[in-house]
């Protein structure tokens, strides 16, 4: 007698966290109205209330808060119905998640070393850019719970976290040294670009804190109902003169070293944690069968 046990058909799985096409529509949805929750004060007009409050955003981040979250539930309802989020890989999420909670308060709030970022981009490379929206989004919330750091900066943290790992998982296939050399270059730019986005969702509010000589002068400061071009270039004047030197480039220095020291390893464990889980084998069979006359 002999037991023949057999696939049923299920294509085998290409990462943790499969992006099918209702999925990428979702994520893609979630990262225009992420944006829109950044860039939204450059084209409102100069009436409008929102503009005038330099609290607007305490006012309005508990909206905000509940739009972000339903995206990001959505993103995985979407995956979980398009058979692509293996069970497995929500544990690994959540372990992630809560190392990633952990390292962060160790250089948070010093001169902008932040060594939580290095693990998004390592693990992001590893299991894909749906694994990795996911957990940058989970590592910031339950970091700011353990922190105590929930306020109206949380959902935009949350967001640009998420693309960070997102965009470790769209990253090009390489090995070796230039697989390194590639994820260096990539924390750089993360780095600026994290510090970017953080600046935008509260610099429009800063009113009269970044003015010229004698008040007249917009000097830094955003100007409701400006020509976008002109507020673009006093924001990034802005964000050069409080973060580009100081936090922005501490961040990307720590992601650089990070990722050179520890890098290589890290990558294997995190693939050796892959290989185990076996996400790439199909895990359904049909029941044994008997052969007759076996």
């Amino acid at each position: 007698m002999s037991l023949d046990v057999r696939d049923v058909g299920r294509p085998h799985r290409s990462a943790p966290v499969e992006i099918g096409p209702r999925a990428a529509l979702v994520l893609a949805l979630a990262s225009v109205g992420g944006l829109m929750m950044f860039l939204w004060p450059l084209f409102v007009s100069p009436a409008s209330e929102a503009v005038s409050s330099g609290t607007a955003h305490v006012a309005d981040a508990p909206f905000l808060f509940a739009l972000i979250l339903p995206l990001l539930v959505a993103t995985v309802v979407a995956e979980l119905g398009d058979d692509g989020f293996d069970v497995k890989a929500i544990a690994i999420i959540g372990l992630l998640a809560g190392v990633g909670a952990v390292l962060r308060p160790l250089g948070a709030g010093t001169a902008g070393i932040e060594i939580v970022f290095f693990l998004l981009i390592l693990a992001g490379r590893v299991y894909g850019p749906g694994f990795g929206f996911v957990l940058g989004a989970t590592t910031m919330f339950s970091s700011a719970l353990l922190t105590a750091g929930v306020g109206p900066w949380l959902p935009f943290q949350m967001m640009a976290a998420a693309w960070i790992g997102l965009g470790a998982g769209l990253l090009p296939r390489c090995r070796g040294r230039r697989e390194i050399a590639l994820l260096v270059a990539y924390g750089i730019f993360v780095a600026y670009g994290f510090g970017f986005l953080m600046n935008m969702w509260f610099w429009p509010y800063a009113a009269g804190t970044f003015t010229g000589v004698g008040g007249s002068d917009p000097g830094l400061q955003f100007v409701a109902g400006d020509a976008v071009v002109e507020n673009l270039r006093r924001f990034v004047l802005f964000t050069v003169a409080t973060s580009t030197l100081g936090w922005d480039t501490g961040r990307a220095i720590t992601n650089s070293i990070a990722i050179i020291a520890v890098g290589r390893p890290v990558l294997a464990t995190l693939q050796r944690a892959r290989r185990k889980a076996a996400f790439d084998r199909p895990t359904d069979f049909a029941p044994p069968q008997v052969t007759p006359g076996s």
